[in-house]
């Protein structure tokens, strides 16, 4: 009898382990598929970016500082780790160079008025409601599972099997910022 009872919570205790594990990597895994769809965002944008620095090009007067500025980004964002951290660094100063570029265009009516300028400016907004809600996506994902990681009892197995704590995809300080408002 005492046999039977030893054997039973050894099959309990061993469904709860299997069960807490199962839970934490497939939270593990979601932050890992929503961290794929930010990558694929973030390579969609800078595959944009060469057809939109070719674009403005063709306006001579267009100030070249800024386009070096926007290829380097875009170099930057490139070469960063895929990491959470490097990667929304990129993603920062990239979204910067660009607004900067956008920005100057209003200055250039025959700029504005081309349509594949404006076709490439449409989708670069569009690929930018994209990676805010896979960002947005992927904290969620991350917030899961950061709360699986350091909860009680899933703490614990989460430390037996060294599941690690995610990092949030976060603005830069620049974002951050409470834009200034000029009359």
């Amino acid at each position: 009898m005492s046999t039977l009872i030893l054997v039973v919570v050894v099959l309990v205790l061993g469904g709860f382990v299997a069960l807490s594990y199962n839970a934490l990597v497939q939270r593990r895994n979601q932050v890992k598929n929503a961290w794929s769809q930010i990558d694929v965002q973030l390579k969609r944008r800078i595959e944009l970016i060469p057809n939109l620095v070719e674009t403005v090009k063709g306006y001579a007067n267009f100030e070249q500082k800024t386009l070096q500025e926007v290829i380097a980004a875009r170099n930057t964002a490139i070469a960063a780790p895929n990491t959470a951290a490097s990667q929304a660094g990129a993603d920062n100063a990239l979204s910067g160079a660009l607004r900067q570029l956008f920005a100057l265009s209003e200055s250039y009516p025959d700029l504005k008025a081309n349509a594949s300028f404006l076709n490439l400016q449409e989708e670069l907004s569009n690929t930018e409601s994209r990676i805010a809600y896979a960002r947005q996506f992927y904290n969620d994902a991350v917030l899961t599972y950061n709360n699986s990681v350091h909860s009680f009892p899933s703490v614990i197995f989460a430390s037996i099997f060294k599941f690690k704590e995610s990092e949030f995809f976060e603005a830069s300080d620049a974002e951050k910022a409470a834009p200034k408002v000029q009359f």
